[in-house]
């Protein structure tokens, strides 16, 4: 009995030590789960803060605003009657703040410019940036005829001498009539003149009669604001972030592709983007460059019309090419602009070369390959992949390649116009 009673006190002993460790294990694994968690929103907050400045932005504006400095058809709106409010945060980089807004009846994408010194740096935007006192051109005295020739010399210098431009300029003048009195003012010039310097601003002006950019609402400096995408990007799906966080790439790839719309409506997205290629290649305003052709570039309307989400990335040819001859390289890798625009490194002058490695339908293919091969139908299935591949392959500028280019935009076009054309979806 004793030894009975010897064994049991050592069981009851060793369970309540057992007891505690599972509870002292618990009591850590809680800690940590909260210690980690707090850093995790911690570290979220603070590049939320750090990359959501909305307030700053609308502040800098309306003070330039009510100085006199600057007037557009968003300015009273957003700075008087507060009719036009900053939604949900977008915004990627700092110095372009992106956000859902609402201007009464009217839902939109309000996108504001942060000040920082000019650079012309291949990893960020292709464009100059302002320093300091902004909005300070066109200058006092300016005359309409000075300002318009001010715009041509700038149009000129973007997208290289093209017939067309004089058009191009008496629609930005168009545009900087705000008020629609039949005068610019000053303030009206300042604003028209720092929305010139925008890559996107630019390319809504060129494709203003087509469909595929969201229209230009109204503007006030070089705030302005764009007609609302209802879906983005142009497929997978938005989850919260501390999800994102354990989900892997490759399933989160495979995700992405599980949400998308019907064939025939991805047909007729994909045929979008076929067009849009078509439209900035050799259009009437001289051609552009695609550099980032991603699911997130992009979206559709409820008509499944594709529109251009963030035109940042597509720039002028022109001006592309007389920046990346100015970029030092090493490697091939050094002359990369985006994510799909390269070029070579001539190592005899380690500088990089003016023609990218391949033309933006190819870039295009490339995108639309899994996603308009996924759930094809079977007849036109094995036409379509060896059609993309053809596509895919395409190197060079497109002016070297330019019949082979044609061809191979056209047969993918007609091959799914056809499969589509006859039902509700075209």
């Amino acid at each position: 009995n004793k030894i009975v009673r010897k064994r049991a006190h050592c069981v009851d002993r060793l369970m309540s030590q057992l007891y505690l460790i599972i509870v002292l294990a618990y009591l850590f694994f809680s800690w940590l789960a909260v210690f980690v968690g707090s850093w995790i929103v911690y570290v979220e907050y603070s590049s939320y803060t750090e990359l959501c400045r909305g307030h700053e932005c609308k502040n800098s504006i309306c003070d330039k605003y009510r100085k006199g400095v600057i007037d557009g058809s968003a300015c009273s709106s957003l700075c008087d009657k507060d009719t036009l409010y900053l939604g949900k945060c977008f915004t990627a980089k700092p110095n372009s703040q992106v956000y859902s807004g609402s201007w009464g009846d009217l839902e939109g994408v309000i996108k504001c410019q942060m000040e920082e010194a000019p650079h012309y740096d291949l990893g960020s935007e292709m464009e100059p940036r302002k320093e300091g006192v902004a909005f300070n051109k066109p200058t006092k005295g300016t005359s309409v005829e000075k300002f318009r020739d001010m715009i041509l010399s700038h149009l000129k210098a973007k997208v290289g001498d093209q017939a067309n431009l004089a058009e191009l300029a008496i629609q930005v003048l168009s545009i900087a009539d705000a008020n629609k009195d039949g005068h610019i003012s000053l303030p009206e010039a300042r604003s028209t003149w720092a929305l010139l310097q925008l890559n996107e601003f630019l390319l809504a002006l060129v494709l203003q009669d087509r469909e595929h950019m969201p229209k230009l609402l109204g503007f006030c400096g070089d705030l302005y604001v764009m007609e609302k995408v209802p879906h983005s990007p142009l497929y997978g799906i938005r989850l919260p972030w501390i999800i994102e966080l354990w989900i892997p790439t490759g399933l989160r790839r495979s995700m992405d592709l599980w949400f998308t719309p019907s064939w025939p409506h991805k047909a007729k997205i994909s045929i979008g983007l076929l067009e849009l290629v078509e439209d900035i290649f050799h259009g009437p305003f001289g051609s552009f460059l695609m550099c980032d052709v991603s699911a997130n570039t992009f979206g559709y309307n409820d008509r499944h019309d594709l529109k251009v989400m963030d035109a940042q990335y597509i720039v002028p040819e022109a001006i592309f090419q007389e920046n990346i001859r100015q970029q030092r390289c090493d490697v091939d890798e050094d002359c990369l602009y985006g994510m799909d625009c390269l070029t070579s490194c001539d190592l005899t002058k380690h500088r990089c070369t003016p023609e990218v490695a391949r033309p933006n339908l190819a870039k295009a293919c490339e995108a639309l390959k899994h996603y308009i091969l996924r759930g094809a139908p079977s007849d036109v299935s094995d036409e379509l992949e060896k059609q993309l591949y053809a596509c895919i392959a395409l190197k060079g500028s497109a002016e070297q390649m330019e019949i082979e280019h044609s061809l191979i935009l056209n047969n993918l076009k007609t091959l799914l116009w056809k499969k589509i054309s006859h039902t509700k979806d075209s």
